[in-house]
């Protein structure tokens, strides 16, 4: 099976983030992708402060048009994640959603870890203030694999990859909006070592350029083995990177060097 990772610069036109996601995932599925994931917030992007209004529902016109486009292609589409209205409350959640070729939503996840933080002169960012944080690990099963879900900054935390591939998971996604300083000190060793210690494929887009916050976004979307070794990466700039998720290969790495069964905590 052939997975793909969709590297966008998303801004505040919804419409035109759409459009330019679409073109991407048709490239992604005519060159064989089963499995293709888009970023963090892929979307929408806007101001601080405007999130709550510009959230949807789901079901609502991003998740249907996400469902449609996956059942047109015939594809698992992991919807990278968009902000998801959550009734009587002035936060949403950051949540991805996964579609099958059916175009049924098999997978909805709304993101624990939120990123506070400050770097001076570089990054001031507090999800928090807008977000509300979810509490539910989540897997699925599928034809292609088990997926496991998580988005952007839950990936400094191990102990939810770990009870995600207890629970079963060989491919986890990682959709992401990492900025530039994080990035750059960190976000490869991060990528990389996920897969290591779970012994996973993983698949991790993220947004590349400037954000409508003023700060830069990383780039260096990823398709990652369960060896650690980087199969995929991409360049500057909104593009589609793909690779051969092998589940043979994934089960030799673990047969050959069981570290997962050998986990005594």
């Amino acid at each position: 099976m052939r997975a793909a990772a969709i590297q966008m610069s998303s801004g505040p036109d919804r419409g035109a983030n759409l459009e330019r996601a679409e073109a991407l995932v048709r490239h992604a599925a005519s060159d064989g992708a089963g499995l293709v994931v888009l970023p963090e917030v892929f979307n929408w992007r806007g101001p601080r402060g405007a999130e709550a209004e510009f959230a949807e529902p789901v079901p609502g016109p991003t998740s249907e048009w996400l469902s449609a486009l996956a059942r047109e292609l015939g594809v698992h589409l992991q919807g990278g994640s968009i902000t998801e209205r959550i009734d009587g409350e002035r936060r949403c959640y950051n949540t991805a959603l996964l579609f099958a070729p059916s175009g049924e939503i098999i997978g909805r996840y709304r993101k624990i870890h939120l990123f506070d933080v400050e770097i001076p002169g570089q990054v001031s960012a507090r999800e928090s203030e807008a977000r509300k944080p979810g509490d539910e690990a989540v897997v699925v099963p599928t034809a292609i694999g088990v997926i496991g879900l998580s988005v952007c900054y839950d990936l400094r935390f191990p102990e939810l990859y770990r009870r995600l591939v207890r629970a079963g998971a060989e491919i986890l996604c990682i959709p992401s909006a990492f900025t530039f300083p994080t990035g750059a000190a960190h976000w490869e060793s991060l990528v990389r070592a996920r897969a290591i210690e779970n012994q996973c494929y993983v698949i991790a887009p993220d947004q590349w350029g400037t954000s409508p916050n003023g700060y830069r976004d990383y780039g260096g979307s990823m398709i990652v083995d369960p060896w650690g070794t980087v199969v995929a990466r991409a360049s500057e700039g909104e593009c589609v990177i793909s690779a051969e998720i092998r589940m043979d290969y994934l089960q030799r790495v673990r047969s050959e060097l069981p570290a997962l069964r050998h986990a005594r905590l």
